[in-house]
């Protein structure tokens, strides 16, 4: 059984982080994609995020229509910074030896990744896949080689399609008090605004 795993802070969830899950799922034929929100993501220590529990709600509302798409709270229910090779552990627990893992992140994450918490210990648990963003820098593949032999045998790139969408963004509009109509789901949009959030 293949299963994409999304991990990431979502705040908030886009579009384009649909289309990246809808994309691997169908190239990859994955049975279905987990997303998994971060409780607190190492790399993000020390700056304000939002709520876990708004969130998690907005990853329920904009997977909701999709029955191929679920949410994972193994990363919510861990106290302390959330590791990749954290998540994926709980999740082998949960769903077994015989499933197949396929981690999805963007290349620019990917260009990082010798950085990440056990980068070899992640490859041994799953395959990458790598969404190409479009103003994401080339991939130095042979440095990353080099730095973690054998991701290289470990890693898809999704070269299509590139979105050009960031949760920063959304959260900057919103604090402007500029319109996200078509950057989130209608859902998500409307979550955001009865709840106040990222306003100033």
């Amino acid at each position: 059984m293949n299963i994409g795993v999304l991990g990431g802070t979502f705040d908030p969830i886009h579009i384009g982080h649909l289309i990246i899950a809808e994309e691997a799922r169908l190239r990859l034929a994955l049975s279905q994609v987990i997303f998994v929100p971060a409780r607190q993501p190492w790399f993000k220590q020390g700056r304000e995020i939002s709520a876990a529990a708004n969130r998690l709600e907005m990853v329920k509302l904009a997977i909701a229509p999709n029955l191929h798409f679920s949410v994972s709270t193994v990363d919510l229910n861990r106290a302390g910074p959330s590791y990749t090779v954290d998540s994926l552990a709980d999740l082998k627990r949960e769903l077994g030896e015989a499933a197949e893992l396929y981690f999805i992140l963007g290349v620019d994450a990917l260009a990082q990744f010798a950085a990440w918490k056990e980068p070899k210990r992640v490859i041994e648990m799953c395959h990458l896949v790598a969404a190409r963003r479009p103003e994401a820098k080339g991939l130095d593949l042979e440095s990353l080689e080099r730095s973690i032999p054998g991701i290289s045998r470990r890693l898809i790139i999704l070269d299509n399609p590139q979105i050009g969408i960031s949760s920063s963004e959304i959260r900057e509009r919103v604090a402007k008090g500029l319109s996200i109509r078509n950057l989130v789901p209608d859902g998500v949009e409307r979550y955001i605004r009865e709840q106040g959030l990222y306003i100033g």
